[in-house]
């Protein structure tokens, strides 16, 4: 059997796709269980966070497996495989090792060097564990990945290198300033009472907001949380607990809003929020995007649209944006599902001279509008598409309110980045903005150790598969052994006790300096890359029973699951 990853994560996939392809908790345990059940595979482990899906497995055989944990992904994610494929990586064997150690240490986070992936991935292994679809060779390695974590941010100055995606965001919303200087005398709404809402609250509360509000659907949740809060030694914060329902009067009141909460839907719309900073400053909220259509160069005009009473676009509106096709993904950007089909049949009807439009043919807008009008039917609206618009043509207000979005997917509306008085960041914004930070020389300490670890791990893995023949082998001695002791107790029953024992205890000494020095050394050969071979060489040259060796490995195994920590 043989380690196999499948995934992925904000290196290989844009936040949309990873958005679509969230797991649910029930999803998770759902796909945990039809990967054991499947084939190719006996183990099963899944690792799910805001910015990565990976799915881990003991597999037989390395194809087929690839080919089932694709599939998996792509049924229990909602994501067609064909869409999911190019985005998905594979690791195998030691590589998925060094995978796995890599995300411990925080190297393949978003912000390099954060360390709340350890808790996430002992938590994809508590998760594996109740369900008993995590044997000896995930146990194994999710353990081993913990400790190599630990071990990374005690011996080098990783911590240096970056930061909690929650301390990062902050820092994005102060725009680099100091976030303790920033955060200093604000309101804080923070909805969601889970791990990273938990940790975002706690931030601020260190960060000197003078309060903090939590709402949660399970209001209990939220009053424990603001009882950490009000209770802690190192915070004067005040923290009080709302249900869901209060967050539109909270946001009218808050000056920074953290989300973080499992909604497959929106938690906060770009209606919403407009409304609450309308509320706070007694002002309407200007869409930038409607000033950007007034302040660039006018396109060429839209032709033909005499037969416009079934699209469901503003066309006058959106004539000024310079290459803007009324087909295209941008004109459809926030649309609903029931939009979209009325959008898409307009489209399909012909109703507008597309040549002075869009260089796009036809056929491809369609196709485009059909593959979004999938992505609706999913998540319930398309994700808006945000593109930068120039400072010096569009100058934003400083904002009035400040809004971090954590959750995948998304709690809050894109279209929020349009709004005037607002700044908006998201897990897009802080994935543009991490390729940019500067990467500590702990790094490389870093990796030093991740590849000693990975060769040790390899090492032990491949010694541990070797054991169970050679306690087969000391088995079947100490049986020879028994026997001949029995034989000789018949053919000489004249002699005593004492030199029964003698005689005994020198056939013993005999085997045992026999096979002291070959098993030794077996479990060194086995220890290198390639000695998986010289287990099978034992057995064949003992001559040793395959179900007893297999019994061995099954007792092993066993007793290695009732030692194990809950």
């Amino acid at each position: 059997m043989s380690l196999l990853v499948v995934g992925l994560s904000h290196r290989s996939a844009p936040v949309s796709v990873l958005e679509r392809a969230a797991l649910s908790p029930d999803a998770q345990v759902k796909l945990l269980q039809d990967t054991v059940a499947a084939e190719p595979a006996t183990e099963a482990a899944v690792l799910a966070t805001c910015n990565r899906i990976e799915l881990y497995a003991d597999v037989d055989k390395f194809h087929a497996g690839v080919a089932e944990l694709s599939t998996l992904l792509a049924q229990h994610s909602g994501v067609g495989l064909e869409e999911l494929t190019p985005y998905l990586y594979v690791h195998y064997e030691d590589r998925a090792v060094h995978h796995q150690f890599s995300v411990a240490c925080g190297l393949d986070s978003m912000v390099v060097g954060e360390g709340q992936i350890l808790g996430q991935i002992k938590d994809s292994l508590a998760r594996a564990q109740e369900l008993h679809t995590a044997g000896k060779l995930l146990n194994d390695l999710f353990q081993q990945s913990l400790r190599v974590g630990k071990r990374a941010h005690s011996e080098t100055g990783i911590d240096r290198a970056g930061q909690s995606l929650v301390t990062f965001g902050l820092k994005q919303l102060a725009a680099g300033g100091d976030v303790e200087e920033w955060a200093a005398g604000r309101r804080a709404l923070v909805i969601g009472a889970g791990s990273m809402s938990s940790l975002a609250a706690a931030t601020l509360a260190r960060a000197g907001v003078a309060e903090v509000v939590v709402a949660n659907r399970t209001v209990e949740r939220a009053e424990r949380l603001a009882q950490i809060l009000t209770e802690a030694d190192d915070t004067t914060v005040t923290a009080r607990a709302v249900r869901m329902d209060a967050v539109p009067d909270e946001l009218t009141r808050a000056d920074v809003v953290v989300s973080c909460t499992g909604a497959t839907g929106l938690v906060l719309t770009a209606e919403a929020v407009a409304q609450a900073v309308e509320g706070r400053t007694g002002q309407p909220v200007a869409d930038l995007a409607d000033d950007a259509r007034t302040t660039v160069k006018p396109a060429l005009p839209v032709t033909g649209v005499a037969a416009e009473e079934n699209c469901p676009l503003d066309l006058a509106a959106v004539q000024g944006a310079t290459g803007f096709s009324v087909h295209g993904e941008a004109a459809v950007a926030g649309m609903n599902a029931a939009t979209l089909e009325q959008h898409a049949a307009w489209v399909a009807g012909g109703s507008v001279d597309r040549r002075e439009v869009s260089r796009r043919s036809p056929e491809a807008d369609a196709e485009l509008i059909t593959a979004l009008a999938a992505t609706a039917a999913t998540v319930g609206r398309i994700p808006e598409r945000r593109k930068p618009e120039p400072a010096a043509v569009i100058p934003r207000p400083a904002p009035a309110v400040f809004l971090l979005d954590l959750a995948m997917p998304r709690d809050i509306d894109a279209a929020v980045h349009r709004l005037a008085g607002v700044r908006l960041v998201d897990i897009e914004s802080l994935a543009e903005a991490s390729a940019d930070a500067p990467m500590a020389a702990d790094v490389d300490q870093v990796r030093r150790i991740v590849s000693d670890e990975v060769a040790a791990f390899g090492a032990a893995q491949r010694a541990a598969h070797i054991t169970p023949t050679v306690v087969a082998l000391r088995t079947m001695a100490a049986d020879v052994v028994a026997g001949e002791i029995a034989r000789l107790d018949g053919r000489l029953p004249d002699l005593d006790e004492r030199q029964r024992g003698e005689i005994r205890q020198a056939v013993h000494r005999v085997v045992d300096k026999l096979l002291h020095a070959p098993t030794v050394r077996v479990k060194q050969l086995a220890a290198e890359p390639g000695g998986a071979g010289y287990a099978d060489a034992l057995r064949t040259l003992f001559d040793l029973d395959p179900e007893t060796v297999a019994a061995v490995s099954r007792a092993e195994d066993s007793t290695d699951k009732k030692d194990r920590p809950a």
